[in-house]
């Protein structure tokens, strides 16, 4: 009884995981798109700045003020070593990521950012000459096709929004690669990621934004009679960016791999509606089918790679068994009948 329980507990938790992280991930993309679109706020280094400033004092908050998650502690040299560059890498990922939105829809956008898996191996085994499983680059080909049968029959093509998206993709591939080697020994959360990255990437922003934006910036708040509730919305979008990477944090430790690659993929198509129903932005039939290829081939991606992960992980046929330490007093009785100790 008490395993059933805590079985319907342990789906439960990961249900509500996924749709929390669903809800900040969708709500941040809307309301930046809304910020872009709506607002007339057409500033992305500004907004993105926005977003750093929130997240480092969000992150200092959670660490340091409630003690949510403690502090993993890294060297002073170790800082600017590792972390500065990681920081730059990242400050550019979430920059071309607010570009884009600027100039295409969020769907374009969203399926152009799957094609992060592609660019992630193809990198390795270019700079690194890493090898990859022929599975590896069977899997890749329908996110490749999908890709660009959507982006042949968008309707609201635009090639400096679609570039943003494409580059947003190999920042997001040189983050994940750099981690592997940069962050070597150091175990890092989402929480303690954004705790060290979000400072140096406000310092690396806030000059760029001063002055490519900053009369644009300040011509804004003069042709704006209410500027109260954009900044709000502006604000608060950098409040929900923060929470975000909280959520993902949560959703991480909440669920298993594969089930955090499908609940990444259905993340999209979440994004996907939404966005339409908001925005309305035209969709042919032909830029959904390519869609969905992208998104069934990145399902079949994460599949691939944690089917070969297993595999690897697996004990060569014939090894013996590790018996597990007894639980019990009667455990440690001799065993009869032929009973096995569980692995």
């Amino acid at each position: 009884m008490e395993e059933s329980v805590l079985c319907q507990w342990s789906v439960f938790r990961s249900l509500l995981a996924i749709v929390q992280w669903w809800a900040f991930n969708v709500t941040v993309i809307i309301m930046n798109k809304w910020i872009f679109q709506k607002l007339d706020f057409k500033f992305p280094l500004t907004v993105s700045c926005i977003h750093f400033i929130c997240s480092a004092v969000g992150a200092y908050l959670v660490i340091k003020v409630l003690k949510l998650k403690p502090l993993i502690l890294v060297d002073p040299e170790d800082r600017w070593r590792r972390i500065f560059p990681m920081s730059f890498v990242f400050c550019i990922n979430i920059v071309l990521g607010n570009v884009s939105l600027r100039y295409i829809p969020v769907s374009f956008m969203q399926t152009i950012k799957s094609f992060t898996p592609a660019t992630t191996v193809v990198l390795q085994w270019l700079i690194w000459s890493k090898y990859f499983d022929w599975r590896i680059w069977t899997s890749l080909i329908p996110i490749v096709g999908g890709i660009l049968l959507t982006s042949i029959t968008e309707l609201s093509f635009n090639m400096l929004g679609f570039c943003a998206a494409l580059f947003g993709c190999l920042a997001t591939s040189t983050k994940t690669i750099l981690a592997e080697s940069l962050l070597h020994g150091y175990k890092f959360d989402s929480i303690n990621t954004v705790y060290y990255m979000a400072p140096f990437a406000t310092m690396i922003l806030a000059i760029p934004a001063l002055v490519l934006e900053g009369s644009g910036v300040i011509l804004w708040f003069q042709t704006h009679t209410s500027i109260i509730s954009p900044l709000i919305i502006i604000f608060s979008s950098g409040v929900l960016a923060f929470c975000l990477n909280f959520s993902i944090f949560y959703v991480i430790h909440s669920t298993t791999a594969v089930t955090f690659n499908v609940a990444g993929n259905l993340k999209v198509a979440v994004a996907v509606l939404v966005s339409w129903l908001i925005f309305r932005n035209p969709i042919s039939g032909m830029n959904a089918v390519g869609c969905a290829i992208t998104l069934m081939g990145c399902t079949f991606y994460g599949y691939v790679r944690h089917m070969l992960s297993q595999n690897r992980h697996q004990p060569p046929p014939g090894t013996p068994r590790t018996p597990r330490t007894p639980r019990s007093r009667v455990e440690l009785l001799p065993l009869v009948n032929n009973d096995k100790l569980d692995d």
